[in-house]
């Protein structure tokens, strides 16, 4: 059984290709390319564009099946490609009832409003295809609406994953193996407002630690600075099992866009956060997401993400050249040039470069636990990869970081 399935974009996409990934070998697919795509930027959409027609002219005989993001926003545009079988919605790809095709009756396109949907069911995923840590989905949707985004589109509103659900998927993936778990969703900050109670972020962690005790690291994904609740907070100061890396949705550092964005925190509220977070934690380390040449970003305003960066002292960035969305605010607002801003990202990769170097240097001569990945690097704690001889795919352990050597961190077992 031939099924071959390709994620574009989040953290979330990659579960969802394992759950469509279970789906696909219960209807006993076979010959099938199945592309998860990212609405996220024009460029992510262009590569899966591409990407789609190279699958066909090697693949002749293959059916495609295009779902994701980009597939729930522009549904016809992909309908209309030659190359295309089947068009997936978001929702529909995660019913096994949807992977169910008739050769001769099927509707090419199957994508529901996305608005419509309220809840999110827990999705059992044994085992990452590829991966050697597990990513699980605790919430979808995004009930904000920044200026820049059209993933609420592609997502619909926030719901939650109730707590039991994803304690038990956790503990399904750990007693097959698994060592760390990510948890993630599109706004996992906002988790547990739908739900009965109003469980938070923090509370869903505790949880998770206090009933598998067996789970040696835990990691969040992307959070809204402004949106940590106390308990998280408590768990960052005394629970070393959630690993000491954050990233943080921070889009600009510079108040007036992060105005005309539509975002929820200030220049301010980005630094206070990482110092207190620092002074519970202070082996702690930040990751961002940010956006490049927004509309009406002046040298002025880029500089003061660029200083924000230094003196929040982040290290891994996520760099985007601003992308126009159809149908967003900012696509209305004066634009910077495209050249200017593809400048302006070369700029933050080359500093988010140097943080990363940095970073790496003060690991020689320390101790780490690692674990391992498939391509002989593991990643310690604080995500930083790690070379290591002698130890297999999966394993975790002790290593003492010797060197730097090729652009390389090099550990031997403690």
């Amino acid at each position: 059984m031939s099924i071959d399935i390709r994620t574009f974009g989040c953290r979330l996409n990659i579960h969802e290709s394992e759950v469509m990934r279970q789906h696909a070998q219960a209807a006993q697919l076979d010959n099938v390319i199945i592309f998860n795509t990212c609405a996220v930027t024009a460029e992510a959409e262009r590569q899966a564009r591409q990407a789609i027609r190279r699958a066909r002219r090697e693949h002749p005989a293959a059916k495609i099946i295009v779902t994701g993001c980009s597939a729930q926003v522009h549904p016809d545009s992909y309908a209309r490609m030659d190359a295309v079988d089947v068009v997936l919605g978001n929702e529909e790809k995660m019913q096994a009832s949807a992977w169910t095709f008739d050769r001769d009756t099927h509707e090419k396109i199957r994508v529901n409003d996305i608005m419509s949907i309220t809840e999110t069911a827990a999705h059992m995923v044994s085992s990452f295809d590829g991966h050697t840590r597990a990513f699980v989905q605790v919430q979808n949707g995004c009930n904000h609406r920044c200026t820049f985004c059209i993933i609420p589109f592609g997502r619909g509103n926030s719901r939650s994953v109730p707590m039991g659900e994803i304690v038990a998927q956790i503990r399904t993936l750990v007693e097959a193996g698994t060592k760390e778990v990510v948890l993630t969703g599109v706004d996992i900050s906002s988790y547990g407002e739908d739900l009965p109670g109003t469980p938070n972020l923090g509370q869903l962690c505790r949880r998770v630690l206090a009933n598998i005790p067996q789970l040696p690291r835990l990691r969040i994904s992307s959070i809204d600075a402004v949106e940590v609740d106390d308990d998280l907070y408590r768990l960052i100061a005394d629970e070393p099992r959630l690993m000491p890396h954050l990233h943080i949705s921070l889009q600009a550092g510079d108040d007036m866009i992060l105005k005309r964005m539509k975002r929820r925190h200030s220049r301010k509220d980005a630094l206070d956060f990482c110092t207190r977070v620092r002074n519970l934690r202070p082996d702690m380390v930040f990751g961002a997401d940010i956006i490049a040449g927004f509309p009406t970003e002046t040298d002025a305003m880029f500089d003061n993400t660029l200083r924000l960066v230094e003196e929040a002292d982040l290290t891994y960035l996520h760099v985007f050249p601003y992308s126009e969305r159809e149908g967003t605010p900012a696509a209305k607002m004066p634009p910077v040039a495209k050249a200017l801003r593809k400048e302006r990202a070369s700029r933050l990769r080359e500093l988010g470069a140097k943080q990363e170097a940095k970073l790496y240097a003060s690991c020689v001569g320390k101790q780490v636990q690692l674990l391992m990945e498939k391509d002989g690097v593991g990643r310690s704690e604080q995500f930083v990869p790690v070379s290591c001889q002698h130890m297999e795919a999966g394993a975790l352990a002790q290593v003492s970081v010797a060197a730097m050597q090729n652009g390389q961190l090099q550990g031997v077992l403690a």
